[in-house]
């Protein structure tokens, strides 16, 4: 009789511990949030259409003009990150830049390549190994896309010049309001 008894219970507490992991489970999922979306361009080249030389190795290798708009009111500051998608090698880096002030909605041509700049915002190390902007300099072959995107951020990054990109975004994470993107292709 005691074994019976024993079994109900187990099979009691095993029932209502299902049940309460199936409601957590239900309850706890996290939300997704749809990120807003902003504008951002160049005065160089359209979405999706190609870099100039001027901006790549092959040119002056200095940064394009970017303006942004349209960005939520509750943004504190801004990241630029510039990616190439299409390396041989996996996603290059070129260019991250950070704690880029809510007053500032432009970068002007040629970005100096240092790690403070005058209006408070930070670069990091890209993928050559160099603080600031590094254009587009694929392998002769097909066009490569070059992605350029900002961030909206609800905070200042607490990071020092230079950081990496991985650093960068772990400080972001949990604190994107909106993104924006602007995609230029170049090829040799």
């Amino acid at each position: 009789m005691r074994g019976i008894w024993l079994t109900i219970i187990l099979a009691a507490v095993m029932v209502t511990l299902a049940s309460s992991a199936i409601y957590l489970a239900s309850v706890q999922q996290p939300k997704e949030v749809a990120i807003r979306r902003f504008s951002l361009t160049s005065s160089a080249f359209r979405d999706e259409e190609e870099i100039p030389d001027k901006y790549t190795c092959e040119g002056a290798d200095i940064s394009p003009p970017l303006r942004w708009e349209g960005y939520p009111k509750e943004t504190i500051s801004f990241v630029l990150i510039v990616e190439d998608p299409d390396a041989p090698s996996g996603t290059f880096m070129h260019w991250v830049i950070y704690n880029i002030p809510a007053d500032v909605n432009e970068l002007d041509e040629g970005v100096p390549k240092v790690e403070r700049l005058p209006f408070g915002a930070l670069q990091g190390v890209n993928d050559f190994n160099e603080v600031g902007y590094s254009g587009p300099c694929p392998p002769p072959g097909k066009p490569h896309r070059y992605v350029f995107k900002m961030y909206a951020l609800d905070t200042m990054l607490d990071l020092e010049p230079g950081a990496s990109e991985d650093d960068v975004f772990k400080a972001m994470s949990g604190h994107i309001l909106a993104e924006a993107t602007l995609t230029g292709i170049y090829s040799r």
